[in-house]
């Protein structure tokens, strides 16, 4: 796809935030006393503690593959011509329910500080078994916030129980689904799914993605994806201009009698590369998100450090190409290596989402009970804040099953998910929150 539109539609972003900004929606059930101060409270990770990229403690190198283009054409040539992300909302008949049609105990999930301006729920029925995980949008994949001439949201979800660790879901479990969004009228979201998979057997057939969607990011015509604890490969590469239709609706998933199957869903999205680990006990990326603050822009990364754990978490940035025959990949050099350029530690634990804009870093820590609430950090090398609420200036205000972060830059929004709620709220906000 041709990138049409950076300078356009500004005026329009323009009211759309002026909207945004004056449509505040009493979208959480909380009826507590909502106070923005900052005292200092012995749980504070502190500040960020940069780490030299190139010494041992913050070095991540990960290195390109490529899945054979020899592949991906023989998958296109028996399943028939890819499609596009405008063809897969064209079928987007399931509709996201606005807030005030969600139940109470849907919404309990949403922040309580920052309110959210913005939330939707799933359907019962067609998440239940599947467990919510990361956000991306149109706004990361292109700076104008349009995939072509449409505002999109995607929302990963695997299939297994909710709750665990991040090492993902039992084994026979794990698949992952990703529904497409279409945003273009804020008051009427609609979504279908499409099925994350792999390549095997030449291109002969595919196998479905087992991973926990914890981290998803969408840059240019690139979809990148983590992956569970115990595979070399950290992030998969999946290519939104080779979606794939399933021929046969079946719960198999690849190669089926009478054609090709995705698990029930219309849509299949094959892989077409990976970045893969260097062995060993190395690190992981556990969530991901996009910074469009940098020159060029960056991927940042944290890993996932268990609350018990004892060390550290630390957070990665890589620059993305901006070489035109390298659309939506990671800097890499002569090697296929793609290096951190910024390493950072903090003592913040149970990282699931990060997001990082000019010099602070957000960091989402899940709550530390079921049912709570978590702790949303800003974090630089200077200082650390959390909003406070309640009348005992408690911390654990964000979200109640924390997820991944997204930062829409044209509309000044933060997207993120939490139980069958999708949600956004202004950056301004909660940096207003926090100071």
């Amino acid at each position: 796809m041709k990138h049409r539109g950076r300078h356009r539609r500004r005026r329009r972003g323009r009211a759309v935030r002026a909207t945004l900004a004056g449509t505040a929606l009493a979208l959480t059930a909380a009826a507590t006393l909502i106070s923005a101060s900052q005292a200092e409270v012995t749980d504070a990770p502190g500040t960020l503690k940069p780490l030299s990229a190139s010494a041992e403690a913050g070095r991540l190198p990960l290195a390109e593959r490529r899945v054979p283009g020899q592949w991906l054409d023989r998958l296109s040539s028996e399943m028939g011509r890819p499609v596009g992300v405008g063809t897969v909302l064209e079928s987007a008949d399931r509709p996201l329910r606005d807030a005030a049609d969600c139940s109470t105990a849907e919404k309990h999930a949403l922040p309580v500080e920052p309110a959210a301006t913005r939330a939707y729920c799933f359907g019962a029925a067609d998440t239940r078994g599947w467990r919510p995980g990361a956000v991306t949008t149109s706004g990361d994949a292109d700076d104008d916030g349009r995939w072509g001439e449409n505002r999109v949201i995607l929302s990963g979800w695997t299939n297994g129980a909710e709750g665990g660790s991040m090492d993902g879901p039992a084994p026979g479990q794990g698949l992952a689904k990703v529904a497409f969004v279409d945003a273009n009228d804020p008051d009427r979201l609609r979504y279908t799914w499409a099925l994350l998979a792999v390549p095997v057997d030449g291109g002969h057939d595919y196998r479905g993605l087992v991973s926990p969607l914890s981290g998803m990011v969408w840059y240019q015509d690139k979809l990148l994806v983590t992956t569970r604890e115990g595979d070399r490969d950290a992030l998969y590469v999946y290519d939104m201009d080779r979606i794939q239709r399933a021929t046969v609706e079946s719960d198999a998933v690849g190669r089926v009698r009478g054609g090709w199957a995705a698990h029930g869903y219309r849509y299949v999205l094959p892989a077409v590369g990976s970045y893969t680990l260097p062995g060993g006990d190395e690190p992981r990326p556990a969530t991901v998100s996009l910074d469009r603050s940098t020159s060029p822009d960056s991927l940042v990364a944290s890993e996932w450090v268990p609350a018990d754990g004892d060390r550290r978490t630390r957070l990665w940035r890589y620059p993305l190409s901006r070489d035109p025959a390298r659309p939506g990949l990671l800097t890499t050099d002569s090697s296929g290596h793609a290096d951190p350029v910024e390493a950072y530690e903090t003592k913040t634990t149970d990282v699931r989402g990060v997001l990082a804009y000019r010099s602070g870093w957000y960091l989402d820590r899940a709550a530390g009970s079921p049912g709570g609430h978590g702790t949303l950090w800003r974090q630089d090398t200077d200082s650390a804040r959390a909003t406070e609420c309640g009348t005992d200036e408690t911390r654990h205000c964000w979200s109640g099953r924390s997820g991944s972060l997204s930062y829409w830059e044209e509309t000044g929004e933060v997207w993120s998910q939490s139980g069958r709620m999708l949600f956004a709220l202004p950056l301004s906000s909660v940096d207003r929150a926090l100071d």
